[in-house]
Parts: structure tokens; sequence; C-alpha cells
């Protein structure tokens, strides 16, 4: 796979105006295949109704499709329920209420007006137990129960709706044995025939798994199941590494290892690192989700689950063959994206778990999903033998559920996790539109050629000799390689074409946390490090020359710290030999609501401040970048929410003639700030969650604006970075 000619090209591709309302048509211009792009998103809390709390844990994870196209499914297991969303108009989708199960919901399918969900009953790991649940669409009600004999996890139905599928995991518990197998009861598949919308439950066919692979081949653990148009059916055993092939009659035609992949260009340790340079030898494949392409190959996304996770993809013939494997490649496209889970580097990178296929005007598309890294690969498939990457489309957190919807133009993504106890972000349902160019994600891209890791940009600096070109830091999600970027802002999406690691005596720097940089003027760098006390990470002010290496530091003094807390420095700028920088949130010493700007004189190593006026609102307020512009200082103030909560992201600026500054021994005065532009909508453009940390700002001197997310390093996050520009006054 050549990157640089795919994933590049498709960013880059300017053609004209999506097509809305029919179904993608390729032509010669487009080459076949179309260009996806983030039309709405759709929190799953919605689907609470009146007065319940909304609060709760909820999830959005494997999804389906009516057969009109116009209502999504998706399981929720900590609610109970599935739930519905109405898309008919698909860039506003609405809740249709969720449908209570009385136990867990795994999968669901439709036919006709009945929809059918394995629901997992069991008592415990060791007393497995579940039921097909078919479900009127129409009213809602349960019209019948199938035992189904253990505890089911995927459930397929055939093209020709004639019969259903359903994995009967009966799966491990992961404490017992350090989760090794065997772990009786053993899973199997019931086929079960379909009729009118009715189940023939009576006449269901098990389909023994056990004996054939060569890991516990007594207790095989059935994890996805689909079937082909002749109604073969494909079985991924994630644990066993192994893939079974059923036959229409029902009975095993063929049966083979998933075998194992040596991977090379991979980080091993979890350890605040992007470092690309490891290797593992006879990884395990160990998929998880399959999909047919066409009647003789399928395709695996090879998650891991236990000893394994070759962290790509593979395409299979039915017999075995192999006749591709992505080994680390859908892998490596994730880290130019800045999208890589360096907090699952010991385990399984960035874990493809689902994947699906549709054509879309004629165009082979397969879609895989990365679990981890919150992003969605779309290849071109058309040669089986040589996918090639389209795009990587922005997700939730832990997409697992993939649909394509391609009479309809559409792709949607259910995204399991949720983070609403802690204020963050919830499972959401996303949806994508096929049409022609351009690619609206990544904003941000490192290089074709090269190998750079990125993520957590906190900070952003105009080159003074060439504008377009920015430098940012990245924050402590890799603390143990902080580190500086080169972004060309000239190329689309923005390119990073160069690290600098900060060093000191020779090493990466220690016990520093970047949220600010400045261009010197003459080559090398200002930079804030926010401190935190219960680390024993101090605030400073360090000077760096132009390879990274620390020339001087500047600590606070006593006196301030006395009141400090670990929202220190976020914002640093350099006016008239004068270094300032902007503290995050108020301190001890501070009067509720105000927090403060200071100036450091390098020549004398003296500190003067004054005090700033934060906005009122829920969550917290603070300060998250500074930058000097002409007249003014321009800072970036905010809350700490997100999505439908986030209110307050906007650029203020204060006149240099107001920036004053006395002995902090003294009384601080107040500057008087004034509103520039509220970032929400800029936020709200990609048609996701508004993000919380808007965190990097720079100023060029035409008065062009570049701003910039910080995705928290992959963790507890969607990854997503978002770049954009303005002119002052817009």
């Amino acid at each position: 796979m050549n990157f640089r000619l795919t994933l590049s090209s498709a960013l880059a591709l300017s053609l004209a105006a999506p097509l809305m309302g029919t179904p993608f048509a390729a032509s010669a211009q487009t080459a076949a295949a179309p260009v996806f792009n983030r039309i709405a998103t759709f929190a799953t809390s919605a689907n609470m109704a009146e007065g319940e709390d909304r609060a709760r844990a909820t999830s959005a994870e494997i999804m389906t499709v009516t057969p009109d196209g116009m209502t999504l499914i998706y399981s929720d297991s900590p609610l109970g329920a599935i739930g519905l969303v109405d898309i008919t108009d698909p860039k506003a989708p609405k809740p249709l209420g969720n449908i209570a199960m009385d136990g867990e919901p795994t999968t669901t399918v439709v036919a006709g007006k009945t929809a059918f969900v394995g629901v997992n009953t069991s008592k415990s790991f060791t007393e497995p137990s579940g039921v097909l649940r078919s479900v009127s669409l129409e009213d809602r009600s349960i019209l019948a129960n199938c035992d189904l004999g253990g505890q089911p996890d995927s459930v397929a139905i055939s093209p020709d709706g004639s019969r259903l599928a359903v994995a009967i995991e009966n799966e491990r518990d992961e404490e017992v044995n350090d989760g090794a197998l065997p772990q009786m009861p053993a899973g199997f598949v019931e086929i079960l025939p379909l009729k009118d919308g009715v189940v023939d439950c009576a006449a269901k066919q098990h389909v023994d798994l056990t004996g054939l692979a060569e890991i516990a081949p007594e207790d095989p653990e059935p994890e996805y199941v689909a079937f082909n148009a002749a109604n073969e059916l494909v079985v991924t055993l994630q644990e066993n590494n192994h893939l079974v092939v059923i036959g229409a009659d029902g009975k095993v035609a063929s049966h083979f290892s998933a075998g194992s992949v040596d991977l090379a260009g991979i980080d091993t340790d979890k350890d605040g690192k992007l470092d690309f340079t490891g290797k593992q030898d006879g990884v395990a494949r160990e998929p998880d989700g399959v999909v047919w392409i066409d009647a003789d190959h399928f395709a695996t996304a090879n998650e891991g689950d236990w000893k394994g996770g070759s962290r790509g993809f593979t395409i299979w013939k039915k017999d075995g063959t192999v006749v591709y494997e992505s080994g680390a490649d859908f892998e490596h496209a994730i880290i130019r994206a800045g999208h890589y889970p360096e907090g699952r580097s010991n385990k399984k990178g960035v874990e493809p778990e689902g994947l699906t296929f549709a054509e879309f005007g004629g165009a082979k598309l397969l879609f895989v999903g990365s679990e981890r890294a919150s992003m969605v690969g779309v290849y071109d498939v058309a040669d089986l033998s040589q996918p090639k990457l389209l795009q990587l489309l922005p997700s939730g957190i832990g997409p697992e559920g993939l649909v394509a919807i391609p009479a309809r133009n559409l792709f949607a993504t259910a995204n399991e996790t949720d983070l609403g106890e802690d204020g963050a972000a919830r499972a959401h349902v996303m949806l994508y539109e096929a049409g022609v160019g351009p690619a609206t994600y990544p904003t941000v891209a490192s290089r074709a050629d090269q190998l750079i890791g990125w993520g957590a940009i906190s900070g952003l600096s105009v080159d003074p000799a060439t504008p377009s070109v920015l430098w940012a830091v990245s924050d402590s999600a890799y603390g143990a390689e902080p580190s500086i970027y080169r972004i060309d802002t000239s190329k689309v999406p923005a390119e990073i074409t160069d690290k600098i690691v900060v060093s000191r005596d020779g090493k990466p720097a220690e016990k520093i946390d970047l949220e600010g940089i400045a261009s010197d003027g003459q080559g090398g760098f200002w930079l804030a490090s926010e401190g935190d006390p219960k680390k024993e990470v101090p605030h400073q002010v360090l000077h760096v020359d132009a390879q990274g290496a620390i020339g001087q530091t500047f600590a606070l003094p006593e006196a301030l710290l006395a009141g400090q807390t670990r929202f220190g420095m976020e914002g640093i700028a350099l006016h008239d030999g004068k270094v300032w920088v902007a503290v995050q949130r108020e301190w001890e010493d501070d009067p509720k609501g105000q927090t403060k700007l200071l100036q450091l004189d390098p020549a004398s190593g003296t500190w003067a401040g004054l005090r700033y006026p934060l906005e009122g609102g829920e969550g917290w307020v603070g300060l998250s970048e500074l930058a000097i512009h002409g007249d003014y200082a321009y800072l970036v103030e905010r809350d700490n929410l997100i999505g439908d909560k986030a209110a307050l992201k906007q650029i203020t600026r204060v006149p240099v003639a107001d920036l004053e500054p006395v002995a902090l021994d003294g009384e601080l005065p107040v500057v008087t700030k004034e509103v520039v532009r509220d970032l929400i909508p800029d936020l709200k453009q990609w048609n996701g969650y508004v993000q919380d940390k808007v965190e990097g700002m720079a100023i060029a001197p035409d008065g062009t604006v570049h701003v910039m997310t910080d995705n928290d390093g992959v963790d507890d996050a969607s990854g997503e970075s978002f770049y954009w520009r303005f002119s002052l006054g817009q």
C-alpha cells in the first residue's frame, strides 16, 4: 500500500459539490470511489425518555438499519435496551427512544418490520443463557422469544432472508486463570429458519464447533458470524484464533487457524513515548469482526483478545488462503493522523474490531473500525490482493458497530464508550455522507515518507521567517518525550514535517508539561511548562535552541508558588524582549473568577503580573493560549465542557497598552477584556460533538489566526484534532 498515493491524494481531492439525495454514481472524474464526510452526530443519551436520568451510563454498540434505510437500531448494554434513531433526514437524526430487552442486548438484525435481538440473560460465566427476541417495530411489543441455550453474541441474517445465525459465545471469565482457555461450557452456533418474519425456533440447527481449533479445541468461543449470498456462514473463534466456514446445509465445510503475523514499525511499550521502532514476531491474529466481500472471500478485523492482536485486517479466501494482510499499515496511517493510542502500545495498538463491506456506485469498499484509535479506514478492495486506503474517518470514542447504506449515500458508526459520569463525551451514533471531495478530515497529518507520531497539541507559534509554518508542542500525554512539531499549513491537510524532542543534557527532558510555545526569532523557542505540585513537576519557563536543547530555565518566585495549583501556565508570547505567560485558572491567592497574566524579564529573571477576569459558567473556566499581535494580546478562554454542554470557547483580547504589570507582592490590577470570536460555531463545522480543549492559537503577521484543539493523546477522547484558520475581523 502506498500511503502517499492513496490517503494523501484522497484528502487533497477537490471536486464538484457532493451529490445529494441519490445513490452515489461513479464517473471517470471520480475514479469510482466516493469521499465520505461526517454530517451528523447523535448522543445515545437523547434516546432516554423525559424525566429519566440522562447522566447514567448508555452505549451504542452493534448497529443495524431497517430495510428502508430510515431507522438505525443499536444495542445499548448498560441500559439493557435497543435504541432507535430516525435518520429520515440524516443531517438531523431524531430520537425514537429505547425498547427494554430484559437482559443485555448484543446484536440486532431486521427482516421486514420485525427486529431480532440476541439477548444475554446469563446468571454467570458458568451458567450462560440467552434468548432471541422478536420485536415488532410497529408497536414495539415482544412477539416471541426463542431460547438459545447459551450466551449470544453476534446475530446474522442471510441475504435472502431465509435464516438467522447466532454465535453462542459462552465467553470466558477473564479473572479466572488469567483468562486462559478452556473455560466451560463450550460455545456453538445456532441456525434458525425464518419465514415471513417468523422464526421457527423448534427447527433450529445446532452446529457443534468443538474439536476444530488448535487452541482449546474443547472450548470454542464463537465471536462473530456472517452470511454470504450462497447462505454459507463464516464464524470467528477469536480466543481460539480460528475460523470456521459452515455450508448452506448447516455443516462445517472448512476450518483453519487464523495464524499469526510478524509486525515491524510498532510501538510496543506504554511509556509516554511515540516510538515506532519496535517489532513483534508471531502475533496471533485473534480475529473479531468478519464480513464477506464476495461469495469466495471475506475479511477479518484482527483485534486480538487473549494473547494476540495483529493491529490490522486480513482478506481471506474461504479455503484459508491469505489474499492480503495489512500488517501494521493500517496502524501506520492512523499514527500519521494523530490518533495513535499510546496507552495500548503494550497490548494491541489500535485494535481493529468491526468491519463492513458495501458497493457505492460500483466502488467496492471495505470499512475497518479501530476501537482504540476511534477511526474508520475506508479501503477500495476492487483488487483484493492490494487494497487501497482512501480515507480515515473520525468517529466517536470506541467505534464498534459499522453500517453502510449505499442506497442513501450514507455510512454510520456506533460508538460504545460513554464518559458521562466524568462530564465528558457521551456514547454517540455518527453519520457520514458519500459524495465527491474534498475530505474534511484529518485536518493535520504527518508526512507520508516518515512515521512521525503526534497528538495532544497544546500550543502554537508562527514561524517568523515563514508565516505558513507553525511550531507546536505536545503536553504531558507524551511526557516521556516532550516534543516540538513543525507544521506546514500550506498543505491540505496541514502537514507535520518534523519532530524535535526537548532535551536536557542530551536526554529527553523530564518533569515538564509543555503547554505553550513562542518562537524567539532566532531559531529557538520559549516554552511554558505547566506544573503539578502533587507530581513534583515545577511551573517553569524554558528557553531551547533549534535542536530543542534546554539552555535556560526560569522558575516562578517562591512567594507566588505558595498559592500554586496544578492549573498553571497555558500560553506564552514574546513582546519587546519580555516573556508573557497566561495562567490557566485562579490560584489560592487569586480572587474567585480571576487568574493571572505574568511577565518575565529574561535579562533580570524578575517577574511581574496582572489579573484577568474569567467568565462564569458550569464546570470550570480558564485560559489556554496567549498570542500578541499588533496592539493587542489575544487569549483563548474556555470552559472544560464537551458536546451539548459546551458553552464557552472564545478568543478575547486586551490592549497591549493596558499590559502594565506590577510586582507580585503588591495588589495586581485587573485588565479589561473584549470578546473577539465565539469558537463554538467553528468547532461544530466537522459535525461531531464540540471538543473541549481549544489549546493552540497563533497569529501571523497578516492577521491570519491559526487555531487547533488538543486531542488528549487519544486517552478517553475521540482523538480528533481540529485545525482551522481565519482572519482577524471575520
